[in-house]
């Protein structure tokens, strides 16, 4: 039996609108509804703006707040690196068979260009946590100096991926793959994360989204996600006053 694939519309009137967050720097509208990305998008900046203003203003007498921004960073770097490893395994190859089919040079490139971002930040990743580590076991004004400039790589690093990925790499996820290929995608987010990181990822995807945000994402997920994240919101809203408590 021959595999069908599905055909998506070039007619804009059949298109899912596309959600437009604050600080997003394009919507690549289109036959596919890219909520979870763009969700993702405004989580990361969101934490980025969070993380570099507690560097700069928690005191660096507070070892407990220092301790759960440590703790904090892993889990939003650990999140970050799943992202990115789903997209190389997943989307970056499934685009790039359509670009290299059709003889796309300039969309080859493009991929190889989000492979390569992919590759600078994970080691500017690495590095913060170091920095982290070096603040919370001798906390003082050099080591914060050390860590901010670190953090300072990362938030450069990442808004500029986040706008080229926006600005050219959806817009050709919308105009290249069908409706099996991104599902296909869509299914491998899903189950891009391990057990122990879900229950963090259900409330930090959630946290400070806005309404219309928060109503698309939940209408998407699997029966009883709404119900566990509200059993669980309260200890993440503790954890997150406790860290970003300078912010």
């Amino acid at each position: 039996m021959s595999h069908r694939t599905t055909a998506v519309t070039d007619d804009p009137a059949t298109w899912p609108q596309q959600l437009t967050f604050p600080g997003q720097s394009h919507t690549a509208e289109g036959p596919h509804d890219q909520t979870g990305m763009y969700v993702m998008h405004f989580a990361f900046r969101r934490d980025l703006h969070n993380l570099v203003a507690a560097v700069e203003h928690t005191p660096v007498s507070e070892v407990e707040v220092w301790a759960a921004l440590r703790e904090r960073w892993a889990k939003f770097a650990d999140v970050l690196h799943h992202h990115h490893s789903v997209e190389d395994e997943h989307l970056w190859p499934a685009l790039r068979r359509h670009a290299e089919a059709r003889g796309q040079a300039q969309d080859v490139t493009l991929l190889e260009d989000m492979e390569a971002e992919h590759e600078v930040i994970d080691p500017a990743l690495a590095a913060v946590r170091a920095a982290f580590d070096e603040m919370c076991a001798h906390p003082c004004a050099d080591h914060r100096n050390a860590l901010d400039i670190r953090l300072a790589a990362v938030h450069d690093s990442l808004q500029e991926h986040l706008a080229h990925e926006e600005g050219q790499a959806l817009p050709m996820l919308q105009r290249t793959l069908s409706v099996e290929e991104n599902q296909s995608f869509e299914e491998a987010v899903a189950q891009a994360y391990p057990l122990r990181v879900v229950p963090f990822v259900m409330c930090w995807a959630l946290h400070e989204l806005p309404e219309e945000g928060r109503q698309r994402l939940l209408a998407q997920t699997p029966p009883g996600y709404g119900l566990v994240h509200r059993m669980l919101r309260g200890r993440f809203e503790r954890r997150e006053r406790l860290a970003f408590r300078y912010v």
